[in-house]
């Protein structure tokens, strides 16, 4: 949609309208506002965004990152709302998902369980992580290699001697049930790509916030 906006890229346009169509149906899909239940996400009992099983969260960071670029986008664009087959869906509507699903992830959620690992009173202890669910070799200085490792420390039921704070690991599944099991690496695993959209969401809202403050001093 910016992008649209600035002349160096109207020999684009066709393309970079295509992007912008299909990012608003996924949007829109994700307000549950397609035509037909299949064009829409899915979604757990409480409400997180629901696609697959394995490291699901990679598509609710993504997502509410998403919804809450837009929110920003339509605010300063002359494109008020986007127009769902639903219904028109307005920014202050997207702010609203993603920071729904980010109070989920963080904890308001049926486990009252912190999916962004080091953060709040309860957060995955058995992350499905080699680094921090192998010793430190401050702490052991003895060698281990592949087979000391899976066989020593991967079936252990032991908390992670380690915390990869920041982590955001695969979250719960279709009926918001998590298993903390190293083993259960579908839903313990931790990436990259599922924190990195995270810590966009948390700038904006704590420019937001910040923002809030400053008018009411």
């Amino acid at each position: 949609m910016q992008l649209l906006t600035e002349e160096k890229h109207a020999k684009h346009k066709r393309i970079l309208e295509q992007y912008q169509s299909k990012a608003e149906y996924y949007i829109c899909s994700c307000l549950n506002k397609n035509n037909g239940t299949k064009n829409n996400a899915g979604f757990t009992p409480s409400g997180l965004i629901y696609i697959r099983q394995w490291n699901n969260m990679q598509y609710v960071s993504s997502g509410s990152f998403l919804t809450m670029v837009y929110s920003d986008l339509l605010h300063k664009s002359n494109h008020k709302n986007i127009k769902c087959h639903g219904g028109d869906v307005t920014p202050q509507e997207l702010l609203q998902f993603s920071i729904s699903q980010v109070d989920y992830i963080l904890g308001s959620n049926p486990m009252n369980m912190s999916y962004l690992v080091g953060f709040g009173p309860r957060f995955p202890t058995r992350v499905h992580h080699r680094g921090a669910s192998i010793v430190s070799y401050r702490e052991n200085k003895g060698f281990i290699g592949c087979t000391q490792g899976y066989d020593t420390w991967y079936g252990s039921k032991d908390p992670n001697p380690n915390i990869v704070v920041g982590a955001l690991v695969g979250g719960p599944n279709h009926n918001d049930e998590f298993f903390d099991h190293r083993g259960n690496y579908m839903q313990t695993e931790a990436c990259t790509y599922n924190t990195a959209p995270l810590v966009g969401i948390f700038a904006r809202l704590n420019y937001l916030q910040n923002a809030v403050l400053h008018t009411s001093y």
